[in-house]
């Protein structure tokens, strides 16, 4: 059987080129796996849905009877702390869950406190 020289060259071209254009599709050009875009839509549906709660949780706080709750909130320096008193109040456990989200809790606790100076 004859091999013709010029295949062997051929072929590293090609796997080459392959790792080429791999390289600059995933790194310069932006694609991602499945797994990834995955990730990505679920992470952007989950900051919707927090983005479109986060009233309702400042309203819940703000129809709450007892001011006093939200005036310590507000007055809280630490995230952590306000975070916590959010929860605790239940102001952002929505109508049929048991327990609240952890990033509406972040997202209504800032909210709550104001802007930052």
């Amino acid at each position: 059987m004859q091999t013709y020289p010029w295949i062997k060259p051929a072929i590293w071209g090609a796997v080459g080129g392959a790792v080429a254009i791999m390289m600059a599709g995933f790194w310069g050009m932006g694609w991602t796996t499945a797994g990834t875009a995955d990730r990505m839509a679920k992470d952007r549906a989950e900051a919707a849905v927090v983005a479109a709660l986060v009233p309702f949780c400042v309203a819940n706080a703000e129809h709450d009877p007892d001011g006093a709750k939200l005036a310590k909130v507000r007055a809280e320096s630490s995230d952590y702390s306000r975070e916590q008193l959010v929860s605790e109040d239940g102001w952002a456990t929505m109508p049929g869950m048991t327990t609240s989200d952890r990033d509406l809790v972040s997202a209504c606790s800032d909210k709550l406190q104001g802007p930052k100076t």
